[in-house]
C-alpha cells in the first residue's frame, strides 16, 4: 500500500510540475533567470522525462518565485522552486537501484540516513572494543597504529565492497535517468559546457548568463553565500578524496602504513579538506535555514539535512581522529569515524548525492539541446 501511495504522489508531482511549466511557457517573463526556462521553451508538451529533466536542471535559488506575477496568493499558485524540488526528490527514488530502497529513503530519508550511520558506528565500535579491549583503549604510535586495532584487510575490504555496490547503483541510476529523459550526447563541446556550468555553479543565483545576483533570502536580500558554501563543500570533499587516494598509493606503492606523519601529503590534504568541508556543510545548513520558507519544499528538507549533517560529521570525526590518534581515545575515534564513513557511502545512491549526478546529466543534455536548437 505504501509503495502505491508513493507512486501516486510521484504522479501528482509530475502533473503539478507539468501544469506550472505550461503556465511559465505561456508567460516567459523569467526566461533570462536560469537554464530551466530556455530548456522549458524548447518544449510544448511535458512528459515525465521532461519534468524530471527540468527538475534536476533547477538549482532552487528562488529568484523566479520573487519575480513571478502568478505566485501565491494568485489563483494560479505558481511556485517553480518548491515544485521542482519535490519533483527532483521523486527522481532520486524513481531511478534508484534497487528502487524499493529508494522508496524507503524517499519516505523518511532523514531518519534512515542517521539511523544507518549511527548503527554502523556503534557496530564497529562495539566489535573492536569487545574483540580486544586492551588494544582498543591502548596507546599506539607510529605508522601502522590504526591496523593494530583493525586489520588493513578488514578496514579496506568493507569500503571496497560498499564502493563496488555504489558504483553499480550509480551506473544503473544514470542509465535510467538518461533513458527516461531522452537525453542526447552532444560531443565534447557539450561536455565542456556542462563541466564548466557545474564547477562554477553558473546558474545558482538566478542569472542565465552567469552573472549571479545571488539567491534571495528570507529578508528579501540576495546573497551568493550558498554558492560559496557549495564550492567549499565540493572542493573540501575532493581534497579528502585526494587524501585517501594518495594514502592508497603510499600503502601499496611505497609500503607505508597509516597513520602518516602530520606533514605528509595525505594528512595535509585531509586536514585542509576536512576543515573546508566542515565550514562548507555548516554554512549550507545555515543557508538552508535562511531560505525563504515559500520556496522550500518540506518534502525534501529531511533528505537535504541528512546529507549535510552526515557529511559534516564524517569530516569532523576525521579531524577529531587526527587530534587524538596518539592517545587512548584513538580506537574510539577510529571506530566512530569508520562507521560514519561506511554509512555515508552506503546511502549515497539514495541520498542527496545523486542530485549532483542527475544535475550534471541535465546540464549535459541542456548543453546539447541548446547547441542543436540554434
Amino acid at each position: 500500500m505504501s509503495v502505491n501511495l508513493q507512486d501516486l504522489a510521484s504522479a501528482q508531482s509530475h502533473e503539478e510540475t507539468k501544469r506550472i511549466m505550461q503556465i511559465c511557457n505561456a508567460c516567459r517573463y523569467c526566461e533570462g533567470f536560469c537554464a530551466v526556462f530556455p530548456a522549458m521553451e524548447r518544449r510544448r508538451e511535458f512528459d515525465e522525462g521532461d519534468t524530471a529533466f527540468l527538475a534536476n536542471l533547477c538549482h532552487n535559488c528562488g529568484a523566479c518565485y520573487h519575480a513571478c506575477q502568478y505566485a501565491p496568493p494568485h489563483e494560479f499558485a505558481v511556485n517553480v522552486p518548491a515544485t521542482l524540488a519535490e519533483r527532483r526528490l521523486e527522481t532520486y527514488a524513481d531511478y534508484a537501484w534497487p528502487r524499493a530502497a529508494g522508496k524507503v529513503f524517499e519516505a523518511n530519508g532523514l531518519f534512515v540516513s542517521i539511523a544507518i550511520s549511527i548503527a554502523l558506528a556503534l557496530a564497529v565500535g562495539l566489535m573492536l572494543a569487545l574483540i580486544n579491549p586492551a588494544l582498543f583503549w591502548g596507546v599506539h604510535l607510529g605508522e601502522g597504529a590504526f591496523y593494530v586495532i583493525m586489520p588493513h584487510t578488514v578496514m579496506a575490504g568493507i569500503p571496497l565492497t560498499i564502493t563496488s555496490y555504489v558504483f553499480v547503483a550509480f551506473i544503473i541510476g544514470w542509465r535510467r535517468y538518461w533513458h527516461q529523459t531522452g537525453a542526447k550526447w552532444g560531443g565534447m563541446p557539450a561536455l565542456q559546457d556542462a563541466l564548466t556550468a557545474m564547477s562554477t555553479l553558473r546558474y545558482l543565483g538566478g542569472d542565465n548568463a552567469g552573472g549571479s545576483p545571488g539567491c534571495p533570502t528570507a529578508d528579501s536580500r540576495s546573497s551568493n553565500a550558498r554558492k560559496y558554501y557549495h564550492h567549499l563543500t565540493f572542493y573540501g570533499f575532493m581534497m579528502c578524496f585526494a587524501s585517501t587516494s594518495v594514502g592508497t598509493l603510499y600503502h601499496y606503492l611505497l609500503g607505508r602504513e597509516a597513520p602518516y606523519d602530520y606533514f605528509s601529503l595525505p594528512v595535509l590534504l585531509g586536514t585542509v579538506g576536512g576543515i573546508i568541508l566542515c565550514i562548507g556543510t555548516a554554512g549550507l545548513w545555515i543557508e538552508k535555514r535562511r531560505m525563504d520558507e515559500r520556496v522550500k519544499s518540506l518534502a525534501t528538507l529531511g533528505m537535504d539535512y541528512a546529507f549535510i549533517w552526515l557529511l559534516f560529521w564524517v569530516s569532523a570525526t576525521g579531524l577529531i581522529l587526527l587530534a587524538v590518534r596518539e592517545t587512548s581515545y584513538m580506537g574510539l575515534a577510529l571506530a566512530i569515524h569508520l562507521g560514519l564513513v561506511y554509512g555515508f557511502f552506503l546511502i549515497l545512491p539514495f541520498s542527496k548525492f545523486v542530485h549532483g549526478i542527475y544535475r550534471f546529466a541535465a546540464l549535459l543534455a541542456n548543453a546539447t539541446e541548446a547547441k542543436t536548437s540554434h
